[in-house]
């Protein structure tokens, strides 16, 4: 069964193999033109097991590391990374996405409930490599490999929030319920009736976020009483990110209205972004790191939770950064939780942000894939591509997705949505998802281990397993999408779902049209079965045509009318169509095809 899926997905004779245009190098890519891999360092190799401890000594509530345990260090690092970069070249990644890896609180959460800062969003030192992960060295060593094979590297970054050291002293009693900005105004400590403190501070509107305004704010209890326990009063980097007055100190976000903006993420410390001296400080620290070791993108943590305001600074400062390091496609988008391709495109257009993860397009295709939906869940998610800032065409810049380390694995959904499958369908379904991923509009973005049958058994903890031997037990309990135990290490090249996401790739990266190309949904359904897209170009159309129905589909789809001679990509395509603007496909269950044909031809 599995020779013949790997079979099934890897013809690509309708495409040639193109190289890049004499002299092009990988800085000349389009940030559409990338196949992104996602990768969390402390979970993918371990490549020097000196680092496991971060050079620190003791229990694992002082280093971190416990590679029994999912909430701590597993030891992987940089130096792994770098010696598995055949891997990850080979499964036709263009791109590493980074998760970030700058120096993290070690251990923080309430006791009994600690936890370690192996995911790298607790930062403590904006400036400096996580010791766990290795060195700055060795972050330019993985950097200038992977450029040696025309891979760019992204870092994922976080502007909104530092690691939760600063505390307030009424904790105690109100449990840091969040105080909004009416009820404990800037200006009085205490609330509407307190004491006077920050007088003629006229409040952080847009039009009043100005360097005189905010030099009127002195003191930050105007919500709670803040302060930095004395062994970490000098933990932070840089230094000006140790006083309290940078930051918002109301307490933990409610996660609506105004505390999405000013409240602490699950009490980690949130950043008065507002605050012209914090944007210029996060201007200089990330722009140093794409001069320091000439990164080819941001990848942006919670975005939705930071002012508009600094966005529109931030992100031309970021790309004025990368031009002047001679990176013209510095690829910037932001992580916004949100299904609705509305609320989604308001960053596009309000913030300023050339792109969002799109988690509409993970909803949808993981909803169809299972049959949950009809195939027009796609094409109403499609439609609104128009919603975006420059509209279709920069809708093709959007990073697309299957899962990620705080949702799931793609795996898990399917196993989830269908507990009586087989094996085999659940892999068929998987790899149609991909093939969504891969072929329709947006840069597919891969989740590490989604390749080897990885599935875990949740979100978060339980979605971050490691790639190489883990010692979790309940890591190595789970079952591969095979069937097989996910004990032991996951670095094959030849199993199924390696070897078809690959050809899938390389398809892509070999036919323009599929990334580069406007696309026009030609049908869709109410039902779960054909979903069909065209990809056109002024001389070519590729039609890409899915079935996510469990029984065959032989059916006319609407084509181009000079579309006349056809060539198979993947799948059995018909040398010729039916009738000028109509083509007859045949697709198996859970399977999709790609036929191609150069118009007026």
């Amino acid at each position: 069964m599995w020779a013949a899926l790997i079979a099934a997905t890897t013809m690509t004779a309708g495409f040639a193999q193109t190289a890049q245009p004499g002299g092009a190098t990988y800085l000349d890519r389009s940030p559409q033109d990338e196949v992104i891999y996602f990768v969390l360092p402390d979970r993918f190799a371990n490549g020097d097991p000196t680092n496991d401890r971060g050079g620190l000594s003791g229990d694992r509530l002082t280093t971190g590391f416990d590679p029994t345990d999912k909430g701590f260090y597993h030891g992987g690092d940089l130096a792994g990374l770098t010696a598995r970069l055949d891997y990850i070249q080979g499964l036709g990644a263009t791109t590493i996405w980074l998760g970030p890896i700058f120096r993290n609180k070690v251990v923080q959460g309430p006791s009994g409930r600690e936890s370690a800062g192996y995911h790298g969003y607790w930062i403590t030192d904006f400036t400096d490599v996580d010791p766990h992960f290795g060195t700055r060295a060795q972050l330019k060593a993985l950097v200038d490999a992977a450029h040696a094979r025309s891979l760019k590297v992204y870092l994922d970054i976080v502007v909104n929030h530092t690691a939760d050291v600063i505390q307030y002293r009424a904790c105690a009693a109100t449990g840091c319920d969040y105080r909004s900005k009416a009820d404990y105004p800037f200006v009085r400590r205490g609330g509407v009736a307190g004491a006077v403190i920050n007088d003629g501070f006229l409040g952080d509107q847009a039009e009043r976020q100005t360097a005189e305004n905010f030099a009127r704010l002195t003191r930050p209890d105007f919500a709670y009483s803040p302060y930095v326990p004395e062994n970490e009063a000098t933990i932070k980097k840089p230094a000006w990110l140790n006083d309290p007055i940078w930051y918002h100190n109301r307490g933990n976000s409610r996660f609506t209205g105004e505390s999405s903006t000013y409240g602490d993420f699950s009490g980690l410390d949130d950043l008065a972004t507002e605050n012209p001296r914090v944007l210029q400080g996060f201007i200089d620290i990330y722009g140093q790191w794409i001069d320091d070791f000439g990164i080819d993108g941001y990848r942006i943590d919670t975005a939705r939770h930071v002012n508009p305001e600094f966005w529109r600074a931030f992100v031309p400062a970021m790309l004025a950064r990368a031009k002047a390091r001679g990176i013209p496609n510095f690829h910037i988008f932001g992580e916004v939780a949100e299904t609705e391709p509305g609320m989604l495109a308001r960053f596009t257009r309000v913030d300023g942000y050339p792109a969002v993860l799109d988690f509409a397009f993970q909803g949808a295709v993981t909803d169809v894939v299972n049959g949950k939906t009809g195939t027009d869940a796609l094409g109403r998610l499609f439609a609104q591509d128009a919603l975006y800032e420059g509209g279709e065409a920069a809708a093709l810049q959007l990073p697309t997705f299957l899962g990620n380390h705080d949702m799931g694995r793609i795996g898990h959904f399917v196993r989830l949505a269908h507990p009586e499958a087989s094996d085999e369908e659940v892999t068929r379904r998987v790899l149609l998802a991909h093939a969504l991923l891969m072929f329709t509009r947006g840069v597919p973005v891969l989740y590490y281990g989604d390749e080897q049958g990885l599935a875990g058994e949740g979100g978060d903890k339980d979605s971050r397993q490691d790639l190489f031997a883990t010692k979790v037990p309940a890591y190595a309990a789970t079952q591969l999408l095979d069937g097989r135990s996910a004990a032991g290490d996951h670095f094959a090249t030849d199993g199924a779902l390696y070897q078809a996401i690959s050809a899938m790739a390389r398809l892509r990266t070999a036919e323009p049209a599929l990334r580069r190309a406007r696309q026009v949904v030609r049908t869709a359904s109410d039902k779960p079965g054909l979903f069909a897209v065209s990809r056109m170009t002024q001389d070519r159309e590729v039609l890409v045509a899915f079935n996510t129905g469990l029984t065959p589909i032989t059916a006319q789809i609407e084509v181009d009318e000079t579309s006349r001679t056809w060539r198979s990509a993947h799948g059995s395509c018909a040398a010729a169509a039916t009738a000028p603007g109509s083509y007859r496909v045949e697709i198996d269950p859970l399977d999709y095809m790609i036929c191609v044909s150069e118009v007026g031809q």
